[in-house]
C-alpha cells in the first residue's frame, strides 16, 4: 500500500481581561512537526507590551526550548500599524524567527480582535442576512485589519466579498 503524507495543524489564541486591567494574550500551536506557544501581556489603552514569553517544545528543525528571554526584547513596543516588521527585525538574529513572530503577531491581533466583541453583539441577527452582510463588511472596511484573520473574515467569504485585501 502506497504511504500517504498527512498533515495537520490546531491554532488556538485566547485573550483573558485581568482584574489588573491587564490583558493577557495566548497562543498555541501543534501540528504534524511543531508545537510552540507565545504569551504576552497588554497593558490598555496604548497596548503596550509588558511581557512576551514563548517556547517550542517540539520542533522538525531541532528549534526546541525556552524563547522567553529572546522574546523579552519586545517589551516596551506598541500593537499597531507595522508591528510584524518591528518584531521580525528585533528577532533578527533569533534562528526560528518566522514561527515566534508569527505567533506573537497573532497573539496581538487577538487583542485587536477582543476589542471588537461590543461591536459584534450588536450586529444585526441571522434572520437579516442582507444586514448581517452589510454589518460585516463595514466594520471589516473601517478596521482592515480583521480582515483574514478568521474564517469568516478570510477571503471567499461573502461577509468580506468587495473587500480588498490590505496587501
Amino acid at each position: 500500500m502506497a504511504r500517504i503524507l498527512t498533515f495537520s495543524r490546531d491554532r488556538c489564541t485566547s485573550v483573558e481581561h485581568k482584574d489588573d486591567g491587564l490583558l493577557i494574550s495566548t497562543c498555541r500551536l501543534q501540528d504534524t512537526l511543531t508545537e510552540a506557544w507565545t504569551e504576552i501581556t497588554v497593558r490598555p489603552p496604548d497596548l503596550e507590551l509588558v511581557s512576551v514569553k514563548g517556547s517550542i517544545i517540539r520542533s522538525s528543525r531541532g528549534e526546541e526550548g525556552d524563547y522567553s528571554e529572546t522574546l523579552g526584547v519586545l517589551s516596551g513596543i506598541r500593537i499597531g500599524a507595522g508591528m510584524l516588521k518591528i518584531i521580525e527585525g528585533m528577532l533578527q538574529d533569533t534562528p526560528c524567527r518566522g514561527l515566534l513572530a508569527f505567533m506573537v503577531e497573532e497573539c496581538c491581533h487577538g487583542v485587536i480582535l477582543s476589542f471588537t466583541k461590543d461591536v459584534l453583539v450588536k450586529s444585526p441577527r441571522p434572520t437579516e442576512p442582507d444586514a448581517e452582510k452589510e454589518f460585516y463588511r463595514k466594520m471589516v472596511g473601517e478596521n482592515i485589519r480583521l480582515y483574514n484573520r478568521c474564517a469568516a473574515f478570510a477571503p471567499g467569504s461573502s461577509l468580506v466579498e468587495g473587500i480588498e485585501p490590505p496587501f
